[in-house]
């Protein structure tokens, strides 16, 4: 066939395949710029909370390891240090700060700088830009990360304020847990704004298109391993791209898997593992979606690490995730039955799902005697035992976290950047305000790889073959979709194309300031710190809530507070320095 063909479109022919630039012209098919973003962050989640789950995965009767949605995904890794004034180590609202607005900040701060000024985020340069915003999360809806993307406040702990303040957000989807802090009133204020109120996950099913508030919880979201079945995070995630694809000029959605972090904090590795398949598994509702959406972009990463988790202990080179794969609820869950059961040794056995030793139930038992807090701390203990799982620390660590991505612009995110960087790509990735966003243009009449080769030969037949060759080696090397991902400050802006990319930070100053700052000092993770040095010296849990406020508080199950609070006055005793110790039960502490 090639003998039939003019030299010169044999070596322009060549050319394109020998440079890889026949690929880049059907690669240039999908959109450079995603008219619909998704940031999807796993608070806690650090690198050996993914490779971990790999090993949790492993089909251990096959010779290969096989990879997961974050092998297949992951393209660099981020730096997550917040503000000088806080050190090395974030907590999860300055994490959410940077990821949300681009710019560092204090451990505590809600989108406000280092001054407690308010600073412009993607959710509301999406929303001024047209776009519809929306958030999912498995905690409450007003927790630390997702406040950080809609609303400013000095304090990650004014919940009932950013509550308030998400009325005027006009965000088009709110879904996670938080009844606590939404009273009757709040919520009768959202109806008349036209939002859909639901509480129960079963009134998904006749969710009706528009705006929608979705409380499921008095604060978190079931944990996953006492609902292995439920794929809550999972269902939230697939009804936020239902909703927020009904808006013609695309949409920004946070999807947060918020419990991979409590469980961290409480160093409970069973409970983690399960938090670690919720949200991969609401990954994959969101990589689904981008294979049948080239116009959107995903973006995954994590805020810090939690826990100092290490995968194997104590010297020994071996790691036993298998252990983990028949426990069949949470620690405190197990313990709370066997304070109930006479015949708790064998209940516990079978729920554990592998045997205990005469010398582990001895320690079982004496921990029993102690009450539910003690039994469940024995109970993570043991399952360590088995698995040779490590902790450094009931809180955060400082080290750099993994980054994933898929879709238009994906190679942006590539390499090692700040947080801040992220932050960054996707606001030059947004359109201007006034400037919505639109489908993408499809090329004209579906005009073949070859004939486009055929119509450049056609418009100069005058080329020669070695100027044609080097004419295609020269595109080949900077075609323009690179240009936008490599160079974007140089990229032009048209008045109907969304804005180049650049790294400028936004402005540090809003139009207006926000209703809800107030006074309070910002918090940091000093209870935290207090609470691991505490727990050098007694066997009591670290929080299996949001954080350090009430260590020994369990919220997988808010009613039962009252009942831990009475193991929080034995910890105050033992304690009496952590100034967290001694707040209220019912309010959330601090990531």
């Amino acid at each position: 066939m090639f003998a039939k063909l003019p030299t010169t479109l044999i070596a322009i022919v060549l050319a394109s395949f020998s440079s890889g630039s026949f690929a880049q012209i059907l690669e240039n098919e999908a959109p450079a710029v995603p008219k619909n973003i998704v940031i999807m962050i796993g608070d806690g989640m650090g690198p050996a909370y993914t490779s971990a789950y790999r090993y949790y995965r492993d089909n251990h009767d096959t010779e290969e390891i096989e990879q997961t949605v974050f092998d297949r995904l992951l393209v660099g890794s981020a730096s997550t240090y917040p503000a000088r004034e806080s050190g090395y180590v974030t907590d999860s609202a300055a994490a959410a700060t940077a990821l949300a607005t681009g710019v560092k900040t204090y451990n505590g701060a809600i989108s406000v700088d280092s001054e407690k000024q308010p600073i412009p985020t993607l959710m509301q340069q999406a929303k001024k830009a047209g776009m519809a915003i929306g958030v999912a999360v498995s905690s409450q809806v007003n927790h630390a990360t997702p406040a950080a993307f809609l609303v400013h406040n000095e304090s990650r702990r004014n919940y009932e304020a950013i509550a308030k303040d998400y009325l005027d957000t006009d965000a088009d989807v709110i879904l996670g847990g938080g009844q606590r802090y939404f009273s009757q009133a709040l919520i009768e204020q959202f109806e008349q704004r036209g939002y859909q109120y639901l509480s129960d996950m079963q009134q998904l099913d006749q969710i009706q298109p528009g705006k929608v508030l979705g409380l499921f919880a008095d604060v978190q979201l079931p944990w996953a391993i006492d609902e292995p079945n439920s794929n809550h995070l999972s269902r939230l995630t697939q009804v936020a791209l239902d909703q927020l694809s009904q808006h013609p000029q695309g949409f920004v959605l946070l999807v947060e898997g918020s419990l991979i972090d409590w469980a961290g904090h409480n160093n409970d590795i069973a409970t983690a593992m399960m938090e670690m398949h919720e949200f991969a598994n609401a990954i994959e509702v969101v990589e689904q979606y981008v294979r049948q959406h080239s116009d959107t972009l995903m973006v995954v990463t994590a805020d810090h690490s939690t826990g100092g988790l290490t995968i194997a202990a104590n010297g020994t080179y071996e790691w036993h995730p298998k252990y983990l794969k028949n426990i069949s609820a949470t620690p405190r869950k197990l313990a709370n039955a066997s304070l109930a059961d006479p015949q708790w040794q064998t209940s516990l056995v079978q729920q554990l799902g592998f045997d205990i030793d005469t010398d582990e139930l001895r320690l079982l038992d004496q921990a029993r005697m102690q009450g539910e807090a003690v039994l469940a701390t024995a109970i993570k203990q043991l399952i360590d035992k088995r698995t040779n799982t490590g902790w450094t620390t009931g809180g955060h660590t400082g080290i750099d976290v993994p980054v994933f991505a898929n879709g238009p612009a994906a190679k942006l995110f590539s390499g090692q950047q700040d947080n801040t960087d992220i932050a960054n790509k996707i606001f030059s990735l947004l359109p201007r305000p006034g400037k919505a966003a639109t489908k993408p243009k499809q090329p004209a009449a579906e005009v073949s790889a070859t004939d486009k080769i055929m119509r450049a030969f056609h418009q100069d037949e005058s080329l020669t073959t070695e100027s044609a060759t080097d004419t295609v080696e020269a595109k080949t090397q900077s075609p323009a979709s690179d240009a936008a991902e490599i160079e974007p400050e140089t990229t032009s802006q048209t008045t109907e194309e969304p804005s180049s990319l650049t790294t400028e930070k936004p402005s540090s100053q809003t139009e207006s300031q926000p209703s809800s700052l107030t006074t309070e000092e910002p918090s940091s993770d000093k209870a935290i710190e207090t609470e691991a040095e505490s727990k050098a010296q007694t066997p009591q849990p670290t929080s299996d809530e949001n954080p350090g406020t009430q260590p020994n508080v369990d919220t997988d199950n808010p009613a039962k507070a009252q009942q831990s609070a009475d193991t929080v006055q034995a910890t105050q005793a033992a304690s009496p320095s952590s100034p967290e110790l001694n707040q209220s039960a019912t309010q959330p502490a601090t990531h």
